[in-house]
């Protein structure tokens, strides 16, 4: 026999073994994240690695809501020492005895008020706090506090203090309100992550909301030249479904980073940033920001913050690269007139203990401040309790006086505008009361969305009610109505002539029809134009 029938009757054979029946009931949602496949994509732009976030139904609406706001969460790996960061004035002398080789003396001090100061390495946030577009949370942490990086990684991410919970609050948002979200991929990714890829907070009970691809490169090709992955050819055994569904879902990230990248062109660079790391995320983060990408949320990280040794000069390279891309960040967006919808907040796995060790560094500890930047605060400042240096438990470590999930809930309910019952589900049903960070959700926002007829509208939340309350400046027939996540058309809550002034619409009654618990898009239109926004109904 020769070599080539051989290799013919070989072929021949393994197809004609192909069996329809094999493992027929196979689980492709199980199969994609035995392979870590799951949601959405990894490319490089400018030389960065980003990995996507796909779609929750609330990510739906944001992406059709054109000025709703943006979060920006940058996570400071390895647990960063708050108090060498906003350095405790008013009790400096506990503060230097408890810190005498590595402490910060007054002369690098940069003077926010009487109490507080930050070291001279973050030179850069002097104006950001003068500009009023930051403000500091004092405390930030919760009770028996780990102090594993792996333990304290996860717990900041799936707010479970009691077992081991295998998804994130973010990760469990998307996936009550968007179960089936890996067939339905909206225009634009909701949520895309930098050099984080795979954390656990976009994790939820059954689908991983972030997807890295092997090779990055090859995604970013794909996205400059709008190629695919064929589906053609394939037949009906297990192993050709499962890849048909690869290529699938894999030709889906391709359309985002065909997006993604259409996004970065539409945008110009803006000099200033640092060449470092977090200098080229937030650069990238600014152009997508500013091509109108529609991401509502997106995850930096600037890592190294495990400084056990020689903390004086690492912590201080850190910070100062931290200070320089924030700074230069928001005037990129202050330039571009984004400044005031784009918040950032830090975030880290625990803060280090307030007495240094015997190696010019600090050990794992326990609270730390959380750091807030953008013009929405409406003026810098500083938020709660201050920890108590004078009580300090046993191992060393002061008591948090905030709880993180408190500011999480603040950051949803006030900033992403998420139903306050939703919140308490996805924090797993707890009840956390709103920081005063400068910002709410619960009247008139000065962004209000307008269209081209100058009308006004709001969405509020009262007794378990919905309402677009409208302010009509002149007589106009508007036609509004309220549409499901998938885009249909589920009621109309008017169709007449308004006339000049205020009014409000119980969106449930006006529905006429049952209208389930979840999030809902509400289109507004008039002769001259529409405008669309996001809305929950609870």
């Amino acid at each position: 026999m020769s070599t080539t029938n051989h290799n013919q009757n070989t072929v021949s054979n393994k197809k004609s073994s192909c069996n329809t029946e094999d493992h027929k009931k196979w689980n492709r949602r199980s199969f994609l994240q035995a392979l870590g496949l799951v949601g959405g994509g990894s490319m490089m732009l400018a030389n960065t690695t980003l990995s996507v976030s796909r779609p929750s139904p609330l990510s739906i609406a944001l992406s059709q809501s054109e000025n709703d706001n943006i979060l920006i969460l940058c996570r400071l790996s390895g647990g960063n020492d708050g108090f060498n960061t906003i350095i405790p004035v008013y009790d400096y002398d506990i503060y230097a005895n408890a810190r005498p080789l590595i402490k910060v003396p007054p002369s690098e001090f940069i003077t926010l008020n009487d109490d507080y100061a930050m070291p001279k390495p973050m030179n850069k946030l002097e104006s950001v706090w003068g500009d009023g577009q930051m403000k500091v949370v004092h405390g930030v942490g919760y009770e028996d506090s780990s102090l594993s990086h792996f333990k304290g990684s996860d717990i900041y991410a799936n707010t479970n203090l009691v077992e081991d919970d295998r998804t994130g609050f973010m990760g469990r948002y998307f996936q009550e309100i968007y179960p089936d979200y890996i067939f339905n991929p909206p225009a634009s990714p909701p949520s895309i992550q930098i050099g984080s890829i795979g954390n656990l907070v976009f994790k939820g009970p059954e689908n991983d909301f972030s997807f890295a691809v092997s090779n990055p490169t090859r995604l970013l090709q794909i996205a400059q030249n709008g190629t695919s992955y064929s589906t053609d050819g394939l037949g009906n055994c297990t192993y050709d479904d499962k890849v048909k569904h690869l290529r699938e879902v894999t030709n889906t990230t391709f359309t985002y980073a065909d997006v993604i990248s259409a996004a970065y062109e539409r945008s110009s660079a803006y000099d200033g940033y640092l060449n470092d790391s977090l200098g080229k995320q937030f650069s990238t983060i600014a152009r997508l920001i500013k091509g109108n990408l529609g991401t509502k949320v997106y995850m930096v990280t600037l890592g190294g913050f495990d400084t056990h040794n020689n903390q004086t000069q690492r912590h201080q390279e850190l910070l100062n690269s931290f200070s320089e891309a924030i700074s230069t960040f928001y005037k990129d967006l202050t330039a571009a007139g984004w400044d005031d919808k784009v918040l950032t907040m830090t975030m880290s796995e625990f803060g280090r203990r307030f007495k240094e060790n015997g190696s010019l560094g600090t050990d794992h500890g326990t609270a730390a401040p959380t750091l807030f930047f953008g013009s929405a605060l409406n003026g810098s400042g500083f938020v709660g309790e201050h920890p108590d240096l004078s009580n300090l438990t046993r191992g060393g470590n002061v008591y948090n006086t905030t709880d993180f999930r408190q500011v999480y809930a603040t950051v949803m309910k006030e900033w992403l505008c998420i139903d306050e019952n939703t919140v308490g589900r996805v924090l797993l049903d707890g009840t956390y009361k709103s920081l005063d960070l400068g910002f709410n959700c619960s009247g008139i926002n000065p962004n209000i969305p307008t269209d081209s007829e100058g009308i006004t509208h709001i969405v509020t939340y009262r007794d378990s009610q919905t309402y677009i309350n409208i302010a009509n400046p002149e007589t106009t027939h508007v036609d509004i109505a309220l549409y499901n996540v998938i885009g249909q058309k589920v009621a109309t809550l008017k169709n007449e002539v308004l006339i000049e002034g205020q009014h409000s619409i119980d969106v449930k009654a006006s529905a006429n029809t049952r209208l389930s618990t979840g999030p809902y898009v509400y289109r507004i239109e008039t002769n001259k134009g529409n405008y669309s926004k996001s809305i929950l109904i609870s």
